[in-house]
């Protein structure tokens, strides 16, 4: 997930995706949802939340929206002890990790660092217990059970579950990934029921007692209209998305999808009286999908940018993910009001391979680089946590070229560390087995990916020294011969090769997720900068890009591939001229035939463009 800033090349990348999504999501997935008393919206706890979630007497959330996040030295002395693991297999995950600390104590920090801190600390203690715990285990010869052994499942269902709002009506112990979807058949109370609410609840964030509301869609009856939001302890309730509406953000899109059905109105915001921003959607009476005393079957699945809802086989409402409010925080899916509920499940849920008792392929680990003092090419490949599929195709894929397997490219996954133990055991699992995966010392929060870039530099400049270093994505496809190949025309130096935007501005829409303010950037448009998906540096950039930030001559700023363009126009204005190549076969969005680089492919897509390669020899997409 790219800070693509501009919005005309973001909403051209999910045309592919969406296509892939209609094939993908067939009618599975049934559960969603989430309750809360529908009378009880203000500032008073949520029905979802249980009683010993309750807040102190007397503070709002407005006060505790006041309190600011501050990096502590008692977490980053934690983070970065020697205490956390034991022996060479361990640490061999943290070798990134062992240089970040420098660029996480700057007073510019970045708003999410305390938090993203605090939380990794947290989830280090949980880790450690947990890996000690399994040493244990093992040195006393016997097994973890096959049922504790498998945390995550991909497929959990729940039929005549708690409607209450009080119970989960489904637990989902490793969250949600881009590729999951959750469906809930039912049918709404003929005679009494006023409303029925559905919740995606979120792990605990850090300094907060109450679970996160990641979604709450509510669907009302008195007035027919449908509601979604957001809900934290520190900052309440977000902005309200209603149907019906009226307004005025009618070309508003997520992942192409209008943010309401295409046969509604206008879309206006509001002022609520409680000074809530409201947005509110154009929704007639004919149109409802919900019915009282009629049956329905509604699968709300996530793309790239957002939660959508589908009913009835017809596409209603969409939701743009919120920042620290994303999917793989989802920890329950929670039901309430009156609805009869008929079945429930989610499936295509992140699941990591049985690593302890299938015989992992030799081919599948990352060969050794001893005695090796440069490799030519380094990729790094920006991951989360739960994306457990996505790096298993990769590495089944083009990760299995010659040149990745003799040592001359290397490919290392980077990965924060997750607010969920479960995920983080099986992280450190797949780390040990597979010996490609780097940990950053914070939670992956989308507005900490440029401190991924710095690490990325980092390992490819101090770790494992390369002439040139790739950033790309778990769901991009990679020619590495092709790119060798490019590369031997390129510069060694002072080179950015990739699809480069030579002119583009700010996003000043606010509430993206690529909004940035003034303060952020002051200047009317950004200097050149290379799309996320796949770009290549050669090493002395990436040795100005650690130097520049260890002396915190370099501005820090949350768009990760628009602030590698930063660092390299003062590179470019202080240290020697740079060459800027651009080649249109990086593919930002979808797939292209003659292609180095596509993006946004799903595990089966990856896997079907590296079966084609190796029958056809050619580069043929596959959708």
């Amino acid at each position: 997930m790219q800070s693509s800033s501009l919005l005309n090349l973001k909403f051209g990348s999910t045309s592919l995706r969406m296509r892939n999504w209609s094939v993908g999501i067939s009618v599975m997935v049934l559960t969603l949802i989430f309750v809360i008393r529908y009378n009880q919206i203000d500032h008073k706890l949520p029905t979802n939340h249980n009683a010993d979630d309750v807040s102190k007497e007397g503070e709002s959330v407005h006060e505790a929206a006041k309190k600011p996040h501050f990096i502590t030295l008692e977490d980053l002395d934690y983070l970065f002890s020697n205490k956390s693991f034991y022996g060479e297999e361990d640490s061999n995950g943290l070798l990134v990790w062992s240089h970040m600390r420098p660029f996480l104590e700057r007073p510019d920090a970045l708003p999410e660092t305390a938090q993203g801190i605090e939380e990794a600390a947290l989830a280090m203690k949980d880790l450690v217990f947990l890996i000690n715990k399994e040493k244990v285990a093992s040195s006393a010869a016997y097994m973890v059970s096959k049922e504790d052994e498998r945390n995550c499942p991909d497929f959990v269902t729940g039929i005549d579950g708690d409607l209450s709002g009080l119970k989960p009506l489904l637990e989902l112990p490793c969250g949600l990934s881009q590729d999951s979807s959750i469906t809930l058949v039912g049918v709404p109370d003929e005679q009494h029921s006023r409303s029925f609410q559905i919740e995606l609840v979120g792990s605990k964030l850090s300094g907060e007692t109450r679970h996160p509301i990641i979604l709450r869609y509510d669907v009302n009856f008195s007035e027919p209209s449908i509601l979604q939001n957001t809900w934290t302890e520190k900052l309440g309730w977000g902005k309200e998305m209603r149907c019906p509406c009226r307004g005025s953000f009618r070309n508003q899109i997520v992942d192409e999808l209008p943010l309401c059905n295409q046969q509604t109105g206008r879309i206006a915001l509001e002022e609520s009286p409680n000074d809530d921003a409201t947005m509110e959607f154009s929704l007639g009476n004919a149109n409802f999908p919900f019915l009282k005393g009629s049956p329905f079957t509604a699968t709300l699945w996530f793309g790239l940018e957002g939660f959508h809802m589908t009913v009835n086989g017809r596409h209603e409402t969409s939701f743009a993910y919120r920042e620290k409010l994303e999917p793989w925080l989802v920890s329950a899916v929670k039901v309430s009001g009156g609805l009869r509920l008929l079945s429930a499940s989610a499936t295509r849920l992140p699941v990591p391979d049985d690593h302890v008792s299938v015989a992992i392929e030799e081919k599948l680990k990352a060969p050794s680089l001893s005695g090796v003092t440069r490799i030519a090419l380094l990729v790094g490949v920006f991951s989360t946590g739960n994306n457990f599929k996505r790096r298993m195709a990769l590495r089944r894929s083009w990760m299995q070229y010659e040149a990745v397997r003799s040592g001359k490219v290397a490919v290392r996954f980077l990965i924060g560390l997750h607010t969920n133990e479960k995920v983080n055991l099986e992280m450190w699992r797949e780390a040990k087995t597979y010996g490609d995966i780097q940990f950053m010392p914070f939670v992956d929060y989308y507005g900490l990916l440029s401190l991924k870039t710095v690490a990325l530099c980092i390992l490819g400049t101090k770790v494992i020294p390369a002439k040139y270093i790739m950033k790309t994505d778990d769901d991009a496809f990679v020619r590495v011969d092709e790119l060798l190949s490019s590369l031997q025309e390129k510069p060694s130096s002072a080179l950015l090769y990739g699809l480069i935007s030579f002119d583009s501005s700010p996003d000043s829409e606010q509430g993206s997720k690529w909004y940035i303010t003034k303060e952020e950037w002051p200047l009317e448009s950004y200097p050149p900068w290379a799309h996320g998906p796949g770009y290549v540096i050669s090493q002395d950039i990436a040795k100005f890009v650690v130097k520049g930030h260890r002396q915190r001559d370099l501005k820090l700023f949350k768009l990760e591939d628009v602030a590698m363009g930063i660092w390299i126009q003062q590179y470019n204005q202080t240290v020697k001229r740079v060459k800027y190549i651009n080649d249109r076969r990086f593919h930002n969005s979808g797939c292209l035939s003659d292609y180095i680089l596509v993006h946004y492919q799903t595990p089966r897509l990856v896997l079907c463009l590296w079966e084609k390669l190796q029958k056809e020899s050619q580069s043929v997409c596959c959708e």
